[in-house]
């Protein structure tokens, strides 16, 4: 007789109104003093802030090999076709190209690198894997932002990540000023979950890569969150980064500017935080958004 175990709910969201709870979890899991390319004050600074930006995390010489890689990426027509890259509605152009670790063995060799996955491993205090990574392209003259939201809100309702032990870090290809569209994070949001109002609807991650809708917090919250917590925007040249906690509470604008704007984005989970069933969505989303291969990566 097979036994089904039960995962609590620490987070409910996706109900009839809209709820503010504490978070229940570490920020930083790995013990002080643990060893890894962080120091010490920046992971203070990220337990307080929910994020850590890198000035260069990938040399000026490796740059051009990643940008190259990219357009290679976006212009293909194979990969335009697979259901994994994702399209502007206004412009047809591509908007993002999920699991590009699997699909492309120069960001593959990415993950791997140690001052990118030890990063990870040392703010989540185990062996990580890839729960979701994808290229975000934003072309110059009209390209679509994306509406404020917390990451961990979609990957508990829709994919099932029980705890918030998940960082994602966004690895600029281009140079990312403050007029393209750039991320934007309210600090110190990522101890507060807002849990979201309204039912997820089936297949809502169709329409929610293209513009979010479901798992979007009401423009009340957002006044109060950004009036207690302020807005950082991340600005940088191409190879620098910013880490962020899985439950910080972030967008960015359209980028109406001739300025391309280019991220690698890397979600890395814990191997002991593995996805459960959704919390709060009729059935799981597909694999290349939310992993299901548990595999730690090394």
């Amino acid at each position: 007789m097979t036994t089904m175990t039960t995962v609590t709910d620490l987070y409910p969201s996706r109900g009839a109104t809209e709820v503010s709870v504490p978070r229940k979890d570490p920020v930083v899991w790995s013990a002080p003093g643990a060893p890894g390319p962080i120091a010490t004050a920046e992971l203070e600074s990220f337990e307080r802030d929910g994020f850590l930006a890198v000035d260069q995390l990938i040399r000026p010489d490796e740059v051009p090999v990643y940008q190259r890689e990219l357009e290679r990426l976006v212009t293909e027509p194979e990969i335009r076709a697979d259901e994994r890259s994702i399209v502007e509605p206004q412009s047809k152009e591509i908007r993002s190209v999920f699991e590009v670790h699997k699909i492309s063995e120069v960001f593959a060799n990415l993950v791997r690198d140690e001052r990118v996955v030890g990063r990870a491993r040392q703010i989540l205090g185990s062996d990580v894997y890839v729960h979701q990574s994808r290229i975000n392209v934003k072309p110059g003259f009209g390209a679509s932002g994306f509406y404020w939201h917390s990451d961990f809100e979609t990957w508990h309702a829709e994919d099932g990540l029980p705890n918030m032990r998940t960082v994602s870090v966004s690895i600029a290809l281009t140079e990312n000023y403050d007029t393209n569209g750039g991320l934007m994070i309210m600090p110190g949001s990522h101890r507060t979950f807002l849990g979201c109002a309204g039912a997820t609807p089936k297949d809502n991650y169709k329409q929610s890569l293209q513009m979010q809708d479901a798992g979007t917090p009401s423009d009340e919250a957002l006044t109060a969150m950004a009036s207690e917590y302020g807005i950082k925007l991340f600005t940088g040249k191409a190879g620098s980064a910013t880490w962020f906690d899985c439950n910080c509470m972030h967008g960015s604008g359209d980028n109406i500017t001739p300025f391309p704007r280019s991220n690698v984005f890397i979600v890395f989970n814990s191997v002991e935080n593995e996805a459960v069933e959704p919390f709060a969505a009729p059935i799981r989303r597909p694999e290349f958004i939310g992993a299901r291969d548990f595999t730690p990566v090394k």
